[in-house]
């Protein structure tokens, strides 16, 4: 049996316990104030969320270049299998294929599929933690790829933010929708289908917006069904807990998960977000 790499970008927003546990190889974006530049993950949260609080401009977020996905290819395993960050929403899965091109010129031994999650974040980590698990469970890189294309279209992702205004600098959602919601001083509901992050619905107050993700969250639940559960903060951790908790409490989930949302994915979320996803087991 070939064993078979996993290979993800930073955008999945995975805690070091499950990158460890199932030897994951994370390929770092970029976040840049001004001419200094940072790799995603670099700067502890605390310093991320203040300075860009502290900053005129919005931090600009750049893809990996083809080299550092060339420099992963280069394993032992001879099947590797990537998933990147919405081809809406980054250029990082196009970046991705110019590297498997390059390298399987040279490296005619290899084999490597990439698969556009449509996702980021908890959505994203979903998805990465089940082609990992289908590996330890011994499906070849085929299985592994057809059950990921069907099931990238069923992860629900939900979140709420304080503000859309970094999301609207950034170019991540419609203006026009985003500036009105600001302006009323909700908080924001987002959903991320399709590949895209829009606006969905608005709320006064954390419990309220939370509140309405999660019921959103429960619309697509069976009960019939188990299913995994990550949620994903924006440094505040705290309001994750009671996330976790609530949830908990309504549904048997298989696992949940609790993550914090890197300084790429929390350039536009801003400081407070809860992301929330699910996705069914198979």
């Amino acid at each position: 049996m070939k064993k078979i790499k996993i290979i993800t970008d930073s955008s999945c927003d995975l805690n070091k316990e499950l990158v460890q546990k199932y030897n994951i190889e994370i390929v770092k974006l970029n976040v840049s104030f001004g001419e200094d530049t940072y790799a995603d993950g670099d700067m502890d949260s605390d310093t991320f969320y203040n300075r860009m609080a502290s900053s005129k401009e919005l931090p600009k977020t750049s893809c990996p270049s083809p080299e550092k996905f060339v420099n992963v290819y280069d394993c032992e395993e001879e099947e590797i299998l990537v998933l990147t960050l919405s081809s809406k929403l980054s250029a990082t899965y196009s970046t991705a294929v110019l590297a498997k091109n390059m390298f399987e010129e040279d490296n005619t031994d290899k084999r490597i599929e990439v698969i556009d999650t449509a996702n980021g974040s908890v959505g994203q980590g979903l998805l990465v933690i089940k082609a990992a698990q289908l590996a330890d469970e011994g499906k070849n890189l085929d299985e592994i790829v057809e059950t990921l294309e069907n099931l990238k279209e069923k992860v629900t992702f939900y979140g709420s933010l304080e503000t859309l205004e970094n999301a609207i600098k950034g170019g991540r959602v419609n203006p026009l929708a985003g500036k009105l919601i600001n302006a009323l001083n909700f908080k924001v509901i987002i959903q991320v289908i399709d590949g895209i992050v829009k606006p969905v619905d608005k709320a006064r107050g954390d419990s309220n917006s939370i509140k309405k993700v999660i019921e959103n969250i429960y619309k697509n639940i069976s009960s019939e069904k188990k299913y995994s559960l990550a949620i994903g903060h924006s440094n505040c951790k705290e309001k994750a807990l009671k996330v976790k908790e609530i949830m908990s409490k309504e549904y048997d989930f298989k696992d949940i998960t609790i993550s914090s949302v890197g300084s790429v994915m929390g350039t536009y979320t801003s400081k407070g977000a809860i992301l929330i996803g699910i996705l069914e087991t198979v």
